[in-house]
């Protein structure tokens, strides 16, 4: 078997809630940790690689508009750009997240007019360039290479996952998110046209983007950030009216092509996990701590129904404590008794996690994550802590 084939079924049994050899592992690293790595390993370091991660998101040309970044503003402390979604967002420094200065849209009415290039369109897999997605970031990137080239630098070996956003992730970086969640109440007819409109659009596009793949693709990331540290951003019974069938159609385009699906939100979107579950969604990412998610004990009301992937603290990892980060893993790994957890950051691994830390955090998943788990073993090293 292949070492990619060996990582997609380790990836597909975990998410069918049963054990493989070990637990499956990837992550998402930010610029200052890749910095700090290349430091250390050399200019080439592929954290993918090095680390032998089972699976990397490669996401396309989503951008409504498909052209480069129009340069706004630029001096030593800052630049603006604006994308191809027309919103202008500023990078200052160092600072994790750009801001938005402004959206395309500022007014309902606009949405009526506001265009889509097709989403079929060849130059979004086969043509390097710039897009908000990919490259407005921790850090801002330019012309890179096209996802055609850069799935084949990875397809042989790791699990390779495509990238779709629902249509409340595309609205809001159209017109804000604070328009749209005053129109839900204002203008709901023109909004949920338009929302129609963006999910059309996404449906096409993840299509689209499973042809060109053309059976390079194990599975699909799904954006879909509704909720925060506290709760929804709106309630569940909006999301179940104007935006699960939407997701509903996108999971059943990827069952059709036997692909895995995972939805990555933010926040804590408890309130619908069952819906998820309704929907036939395989896997809930990242499971943020600070919003007051434990998979351990997920596990316990939702295990055998919805996977998970990700919750180990990323805050731990940035103190870099020894103990503490393997007392965090050791933890989290309960979870994946049975199957159904992948080992992730609840986030991603951020700038100001070390090398070392996280090169820790691996080797006590290598250690203590085959199949089946010891977790007598397990619990006997956490009582040490």
């Amino acid at each position: 078997m292949s070492k990619a084939k060996q990582k997609i079924e380790r990836i597909r049994l975990a998410l069918s809630h049963k054990e493989s050899d070990r637990v499956p592992v990837s992550d998402f690293f930010w610029t200052g940790f890749m910095e700090k790595a290349r430091i250390k390993h050399g200019k080439d370091f592929d954290p993918y690689r090095y680390f032998d991660l089972d699976y990397i998101v490669i996401t396309p040309n989503m951008d409504p508009h498909i052209k480069p970044f129009e340069v706004i503003n630029h001096n030593d402390e800052s630049i603006s750009v604006k994308t191809g979604f027309e919103a202008i967002i500023k990078r200052s420094g160092t600072a994790p997240m750009p801001h938005y200065d402004s959206f395309s849209v500022s007014a309902p009415k606009e949405m009526v007019n506001f265009y889509f290039d097709g989403p079929t369109d060849a130059r979004r897999f086969y043509q390097c360039g710039d897009d908000q997605i990919n490259c407005v970031g921790d850090t801002l990137l330019r012309n890179i290479p096209a996802w055609d080239e850069r799935v084949n630098v990875y397809f042989e070996d790791f699990a390779i996952f495509g990238s779709i956003c629902e249509p409340y992730e595309y609205l809001w970086r159209i017109i804000g998110t604070e328009n749209s969640l005053i129109w839900m109440m204002e203008e709901p007819e023109m909004l949920n046209d338009f929302i129609n409109r963006i999910g059309d659009f996404l449906y096409k596009f993840c299509k689209a983007q499973i042809e060109t793949g053309q059976g390079r693709l194990a599975g699909m990331y799904i954006w879909g950030d509704v909720a925060y540290k506290n709760g929804m951003l709106f309630s569940p019974d909006i999301w179940r009216k104007i935006f699960k069938p939407h997701v509903k159609k996108l999971i059943e385009l990827c069952h059709e092509n036997n692909l895995m699906v995972i939805y990555h939100g933010c926040g804590n979107a408890t309130p619908i996990y069952n819906d998820f579950i309704d929907i036939s969604l395989d896997a809930y990412n990242p499971l943020e701590v600070k919003s007051g998610l434990d998979v351990v004990e997920l596990k316990k009301t939702y295990g055998g129904k919805l996977a998970f992937v990700g919750n180990v603290d990323v805050r731990v990892l940035e103190k870099g404590n020894p103990d503490e980060i393997k007392k965090e893993v050791l933890y989290k790994l309960k979870a994946a008794k049975d199957g159904g957890w992948i080992f992730q950051s609840d986030h991603s691994i951020s700038s100001e996690v070390t090398p070392e830390s996280y090169e820790l955090a691996i080797k006590v998943l290598h250690e203590y994550g085959k199949h089946p788990l010891d977790i007598d073993k397990i619990e006997s090293e956490l009582k040490k802590y």
